[in-house]
């Protein structure tokens, strides 16, 4: 399946995939409009660290424990891609203290959000994908088919 991949060596930090992809998943058409003034929740984060940066977003697992862990089953897989179902989703953080990435947050209302590939924002890719200016976020197969 195809998977985002983050080459670390080439991550400038520079945080526009947050951007792009908080933007994504606003449901609006102005960038500006959906972003400026106010807090961003990206379903992707970048880490910054002393010697590199680097992009944390869902792996999508194939065994994924944030699903079984889910007290309110608000996550699902569905084919090779873990969704959550925002109007399911009581808050109570279990999926973000089990999944090993740390690739769960809350969002602005309280209700935890994640990397879904921009399945729903018709992008044609992932955003984060998209706006890289270095290609450090690849969206592509790798290892067996």
């Amino acid at each position: 399946m195809k998977r985002i991949y983050v080459n670390e060596e080439w991550c400038l930090g520079c945080h526009l995939c947050e951007y792009n992809c908080a933007f994504a998943n606003s449901g609006l058409s102005d960038m500006a409009l959906a972003l400026k003034g106010k807090p961003i929740f990206p379903r992707i984060r970048v880490e910054d660290g002393e010697k590199i940066s680097y992009a944390v977003s869902c792996r999508h697992c194939t065994d994924p424990i944030c699903v079984k862990s889910c007290i309110a089953g608000a996550l699902s897989k569905d084919g090779d891609t873990v969704r959550i179902d925002g109007n399911r989703c009581v808050g109570c953080f279990t999926c973000v203290l089990v999944c090993p990435y740390g690739a769960l947050a809350p969002g602005e209302n309280g209700v935890m959000r994640k990397c879904e590939l921009c399945l729903d924002n018709a992008c044609g890719e992932p955003a984060c994908v998209k706006g890289c200016p270095n290609r450090a976020i690849v969206y592509e197969q790798r290892g067996e088919a």
